[in-house]
Parts: C-alpha cells; sequence; structure tokens
C-alpha cells in the first residue's frame, strides 16, 4: 500500500519518491541540473549530481532568484535576505502521470512566463493534474530569469536561461520514459516569455530533436541584440558597484543583484536615447541573438525552414495590453499625446500612427494605444510566426482567445495571461481569481473544457480539431462564449504590420 501511495521511480541520478494525488502520480522538485551557483554561477546548466537512497519528491524546488517572489522582506520592498538560501537547489522538474511504466504516454512540458524575470513551476496556476488526466504526462520546470538567466556578461555564455530550458528538455528525455511518457513525442507548450523562449528553442541548433510539437501562446517580439543586452546589464552592475562580467558578479548575493535589476527596470525611461523601444517596454531582459546559441531571430529561422518538420499552433489573446493598463489605472486616462507616443516607439517603422489610423478609421486614442500595444507586445509577432512557418511549407494552427474575464466589469477583456489558466484548468489559483473572480462563472469551466481538451488533443495526435493555418484564408479558432472558425481575425493590424519584421532590438 505504501508504494502505491507513495510510487518510486528511478531515473538517471537516481530514486525518487512521489505521491498519488486523486489518481495521478506525482513527482516534484526533481532537479536536473546542479545548482547554479558558487563556481557554477553565470555558467551553462551541468547534469545534476547523483545520490545515494531514495530521494523524496514532494515539494516544489526553490525558485530562481527574482524579485517579489523570494522572502517576505523582497515582497515588501527589501532587498531579499540572509534567511534565504543564496543558492537554492532550483533548476527543478516536476512530473504528474496518469500511469508509470512502459505505457509511452505522449508529454506536454510547460514553459512558464514572467516578462524573463520572474516566475515559478510552483504557482498553483501551473498544477498539471487535470491536463494529465487527458492520458499525457505533464512536466512543469524551472529556469534561471533576470540577470542570472538573461544577463549579457562578458565572460559567461548569453542565453543561460534557454540553456536550462535545453537542459530540462534532455532530462525529459532521459528519464521520462520511467514515469510513463514517450520520450520522441514531445509537445511543448509555454506562454508569454515561456512563448518567447519556445520560440527561440525554434531556433537554436542545440534544441534540434528534444521535441516533434510546440504551442505558443503570446509570441512576445522582443529579443536583443548583443549590444543592447550589453548596454543593460552594465546598467544593473553599476547598481552594485562592479562591471558586467560573471567574474566581478560571481560573489554578488543575489538578493541585491535582483534588486539592482528591478531598479534599472523603473528608471528605463532615462534611458530611452541610448536603449531605444526597450525603454518604453514591459521587461529589460529577454533572449540575445548572439550569433552562437542563438544565431538567428525565430522569425528568421522558422521562414528559412528551420520548424518545416514540426507541428506548431501558435495563438493570442485579443486584448493582450488590458492586463498592463488595469494595473497602471490607465483606463480613461490615456490622451492623445500618450496614443501618439504609443504609436512612434511601437508602431512598424517607428511611425504607425498614420497607418493605424487608416487601419482602424473613428478609433479613439485609448483605443489607438491599446491596439498598437497588444499588436507590438504579442498579436503580430504570434501572426508572424504562423505567416512563416507555412510559407516555410510547415504546418501550423492559429487561435485567438475572445472571451472576456469578468472581473472589473469586463474592462479587462481577453487579457494577457487569460489563458493560462483556462488551459490548465486551474480557475480557482491566486492568479486565477484575479481575472475570473472568487468563483470562476460557468461559462469559464466550459471554455477551460475546451480548451484543454484541444491543448490535449493537438498532443495526442498533432491536430487541436480545427484547420491549419493557410495563407489563403487565414482560418483561426476563435474561442468565445460561443466558439467559431474565423477567416484572418487580426486583418487590420497584420496588413499594417505585413512588411514589417521584428528583428533583434538595438540600441540607438
Amino acid at each position: 500500500m505504501e508504494k502505491e501511495r507513495h510510487p518510486e521511480v528511478r531515473t538517471g541520478q537516481g530514486v525518487v519518491r512521489g505521491r498519488v494525488e486523486d489518481g495521478i502520480a506525482v513527482f516534484r522538485g526533481i532537479p536536473y541540473a546542479r545548482p547554479p551557483f558558487g563556481a557554477l554561477r553565470f555558467a551553462a546548466p551541468e547534469p545534476a549530481a547523483p545520490w545515494d537512497g531514495v530521494r523524496p519528491a514532494l515539494e516544489f524546488g526553490p525558485p530562481p532568484p527574482q524579485y517579489d517572489r523570494m522572502s517576505p522582506r523582497a515582497a515588501a520592498g527589501g532587498a531579499g535576505g540572509a534567511a534565504v538560501d543564496r543558492a537554492p537547489d532550483c533548476l527543478t522538474v516536476n512530473v504528474w502521470s496518469p500511469a508509470l511504466g512502459s505505457v509511452a504516454l505522449p508529454v506536454m512540458v510547460w514553459f512558464h512566463g514572467g516578462a524573463y524575470v520572474f516566475g515559478s513551476a510552483a504557482d498553483p496556476v501551473y498544477d498539471g493534474a487535470r491536463l494529465a488526466r487527458r492520458d499525457v504526462v505533464v512536466v512543469t520546470f524551472n529556469y534561471r530569469v533576470g540577470m542570472e538567466g538573461f544577463g549579457q556578461l562578458a565572460g559567461a555564455p548569453a542565453n543561460r536561461g534557454l540553456l536550462d530550458q535545453i537542459a530540462a528538455l534532455r532530462w525529459v528525455r532521459e528519464n521520462i520514459a520511467a514515469f510513463g511518457g514517450a520520450p520522441d513525442d514531445v509537445t511543448l507548450f509555454g506562454e508569454s516569455a515561456g512563448a518567447g523562449s519556445i520560440a527561440a528553442l525554434l531556433a537554436m541548433p542545440a534544441a534540434a530533436g528534444l521535441f516533434h510539437q510546440a504551442v505558443a501562446q503570446s509570441v512576445p517580439g522582443s529579443y536583443f541584440t548583443p549590444e543592447l543586452a550589453s548596454r543593460i546589464a552594465g546598467a544593473v552592475g553599476a547598481r552594485v558597484g562592479a562591471p558586467a562580467t560573471a567574474r566581478a558578479l560571481r560573489d554578488t548575493d543575489p538578493h541585491l543583484l535582483v534588486r539592482a535589476a528591478d531598479q534599472v527596470f523603473a528608471a528605463r525611461g532615462e534611458h530611452a536615447e541610448q536603449w531605444g523601444t526597450v525603454a518604453h517596454a514591459e521587461t529589460v531582459f529577454s533572449p540575445v541573438v548572439d550569433g552562437e546559441s542563438l544565431p538567428r531571430t525565430p522569425w528568421e529561422a522558422v521562414a528559412q525552414g528551420a520548424a518545416r518538420d514540426l507541428a506548431l499552433m501558435f495563438g493570442h489573446n485579443r486584448d493582450e495590453y488590458r492586463l498592463f493598463m488595469a494595473k497602471r489605472g490607465e483606463f480613461g486616462e490615456v490622451s492623445g499625446d500618450r496614443a501618439d507616443t504609443a504609436l512612434r516607439v511601437f508602431g512598424p517603422g517607428g511611425g504607425g500612427g498614420s497607418a493605424y489610423r487608416r487601419a482602424y478609421p473613428g478609433a479613439g486614442a485609448e483605443e489607438l494605444y491599446e491596439t498598437v500595444m497588444s499588436d507590438w507586445m504579442c498579436r503580430m509577432p504570434t501572426v508572424q510566426l504562423l505567416e512563416a512557418q507555412v510559407a516555410a511549407g510547415g504546418v501550423a494552427y492559429a487561435y485567438e482567445l475572445r472571451w472576456p474575464a469578468p472581473v472589473s466589469g469586463g474592462r479587462l477583456g481577453a487579457c494577457h495571461g487569460l489563458d493560462v489558466p483556462l488551459v490548465f484548468g486551474t480557475l480557482d489559483a491566486p492568479l486565477a481569481r484575479q481575472m475570473l473572480g472568487e468563483s470562476a462563472p460557468a461559462a469559464a469551466g466550459a471554455l477551460s473544457e475546451r480548451m484543454q481538451s484541444a491543448w490535449a488533443r493537438f498532443a495526442l495526435y498533432g491536430d487541436p480539431g480545427w484547420p491549419g493555418y493557410r495563407a489563403a484564408d487565414r482560418l483561426s479558432k476563435v474561442f468565445d462564449c460561443e466558439d467559431a472558425l474565423l477567416g484572418d481575425p487580426v486583418a487590420a493590424s497584420r496588413k499594417v504590420w505585413r512588411n514589417h519584421s521584428f528583428t533583434a532590438l538595438e540600441p540607438r
């Protein structure tokens, strides 16, 4: 009976003991790489050390260093503190399996979002149990964020957060069969920075062969040149009185470095003349197109056929930017000057104001502001990946979430992140309650059921249940109170952007 309640699985590093929860075998906090601190600080991930005996896998591993998620002091605005482990064993995976053993079920690996600066697989909104009940094995994991994962430091490999993700996928390939999964049947899925990471992996030679399908939800368009990333890292280093080198920062308290990065983000507007667009954006960290680990942008790579042999599903939410407008109290407060600035900074070619006004005649300042910000942040990067995949002869499926979040009188609309609890079915998680209310309406449950079914079907069969995206009709599944299949649902914005590609952001 004990083995039935607490099953044991042998991995390449040793035996782990999990727990059966409502019929699903769950294993949490399994190391896939060594703690990236001490001599390994700012280094590429190294395989986890083996252990003797049976390792309990009952609790999530700690998150990588990040602001506001590390300790009560950090949440209160402090720098983090001595009571927090400076070298946590944070590079861990979690597995939900409906059937242990040699059943070879499809595997779904989740990439969490968080603007490349925060996020943890321990967030209740990412609980994989409901998806696992659809005959798939679900894996979630942590990766380094902020300066630890994406800071461009001399003497350190670029894109360490992406290298962590590849290490986690290697762990899946080597170990998932023991958890009932098929190592050659792996579907990635992720949202926001997680979707941007998946898009980056499409262009990374080191990720080739580690997955055969991918779902990218709200792909951000933010990728940096090494020059821009180096300037940002230099500004963070200056806050702690050190140059932006791995050697100079290796012994810096991770919490102080996180706090310094947060201060740089808060003051990013001061660097507008040097940093350009990113000084107005929602993060100062992004994958770096360094020519080595990430040789090209995702759009270039996909257009050149890098994903031609993969089945892909890309989608976005209709009202992506309303989440950020709500956080800033901008509803009803956007002036004409504010809209003009957004159109100038984020519109295609640096001067999209006239094009947007022609595309959206009669739109007021707030609508134009929200539209261009949603387009630049996620909607058009996602659409352009769809276009690139089908132009290269690959298979792609498209969707748009239009169902409006019920809180705040519906003003959030189908905002950024709303898709996450709907896909996982975690409608009672704290993050979900911020958008769905303390008690999610029945419509949310029904929509969640449909989205979970589509995502699981894609993992199982490579087909989410609607026709593929083609240049001839651009058919997209629209999730709403009543779902529909529409052609070219973002035609107006797509046409504004059709002659403008997303490239790596450069300094001025």
